[in-house]
């Protein structure tokens, strides 16, 4: 469908009129401050705007200023992102803003092309910002925006496909607002999570139903095209619960980079798939290959349970175990930078398996 110039100005009225009634009631939209749209855009990928409002919140709260970001310490940070996971997203807004601090002297670029310089900071991000933060009329091309644009125009391009982004960039640079830019992306959001979802088209309730190719035919849920996901793989360990006569967990770091970098962890220890399931179903606990440092005299370890760990292309698979504080004991001489024994769990930055584990401890008592 090819809109007319009079035919986009009434998509983007219905659109931006719907906005105005119905818009989510987010903090970060009561200002245009891009230091605040960039954590907010950060923040919300991979999880829910409705999850990341307290996340925010405390994050403004201990860094207000791109300054005061850029100088955070590492722990703090990662403590404060705790539970949002990819913690990856936190330590690259440490460093953008570090970037921001000396190459553009603390004050938030306005371009697009320096704001995708920024380290963890994509298209889809800049564009957010640009629109939101400085009125500029970019496509802000996220999944939301694409499923809608797709239905309403019936477009077969495959939005797995990087390629893809072109074509929805050239449609919707044809329909933004040229008034309220940030608008029109945040509107296209909110309709895409609220109406126009995944797996069901609430058609009545749309204000770009008069527009929609897919709903006159019947075929909004053909839309988008999209191929399958990789598969995720499936990886199995055993995960050591080590507790010294005072109550101390052992908890080691994991390495700098990879998947939970610098997080603190029990020790884990990879397990064949059909020993996962061995031990899930009699519970037989076998301590080779746990520790080298460890002392031999540790005999009585005791199944606690197991739990699955998504990540993006890997599924863990935890079985978790404990040594009670009689078993044996750890002199501090065994111990250095990665690896401790702790109590106050509020101090470091836990891995997102690690938080689930303690969980588990605890409910155990």
């Amino acid at each position: 469908m090819k809109l007319s110039k009079k035919q986009v100005t009434a998509f983007q009225n219905s659109l931006l009129d719907w906005y105005d009634q119905h818009k989510k009631p987010l903090p970060w939209r009561k200002t245009t401050e891009p230091y605040q749209i960039w954590i907010s855009e950060i923040m919300s990928q991979q999880t829910q705007v409705e999850t990341v409002i307290p996340y925010f919140e405390r994050f403004m709260a201990k860094y207000p200023t791109l300054v005061d970001l850029a100088t955070a310490d590492d722990a703090e940070l990662l403590k404060l992102w705790e539970g949002l996971g990819y913690y990856s997203r936190a330590r690259n807004l440490k460093l953008a803003a570090q970037e921001i601090v000396t190459n553009f002297d603390g004050i938030f670029p306005e371009h697009l092309s320096d704001i995708q310089s920024l380290k963890g900071i994509g298209p889809y991000t800049a564009a957010a910002i640009a629109s939101i933060a400085y009125g500029q009329p970019e496509p802000a091309i996220d999944g939301n925006l694409m499923r809608v644009t797709s239905r309403v125009f019936e477009m077969t391009d495959d939005i797995s496909q990087a390629k893809s982004r072109k074509a929805f960039d050239e449609v919707l640079r044809k329909l933004i607002s040229s008034e309220r830019p940030g608008d029109f992306n945040q509107a296209l959001m909110d309709l895409g999570s609220t109406v126009c979802k995944p797996k069901i088209a609430l058609c009545a309730a749309c204000p770009l139903a008069e527009f929609c190719q897919s709903r006159a035919k019947g075929t909004q849920l053909n839309f988008p095209i999209k191929t399958k996901k990789i598969k995720q793989k499936d990886l199995y360990f055993t995960a050591f619960a080590l507790q010294n006569a005072a109550g101390e967990y052992y908890l080691e770091k994991r390495p700098e980079s990879g998947l939970l970098a610098n997080m603190w962890t029990f020790p884990l220890t990879k397990l064949s798939g059909e020993d996962f399931e061995k031990i899930v179903t009699d519970g037989a606990i076998s301590n080779n290959g746990l520790l080298p440092e460890l002392p031999e005299s540790i005999s009585k370890l005791t199944y606690v349970g197991n739990f699955t760990h998504i990540f993006s292309h890997q599924k863990w698979h935890i079985v978790l175990v404990k040594a009670q504080p009689e078993d044996f004991q750890l002199t501090e001489n065994h111990l250095s930078e990665e690896k401790m024994w702790l109590t106050d769990l509020s101090a470091i930055p836990l891995a997102g398996p690690q938080v689930k584990m303690f969980e588990m401890l605890t409910k155990e008592k």
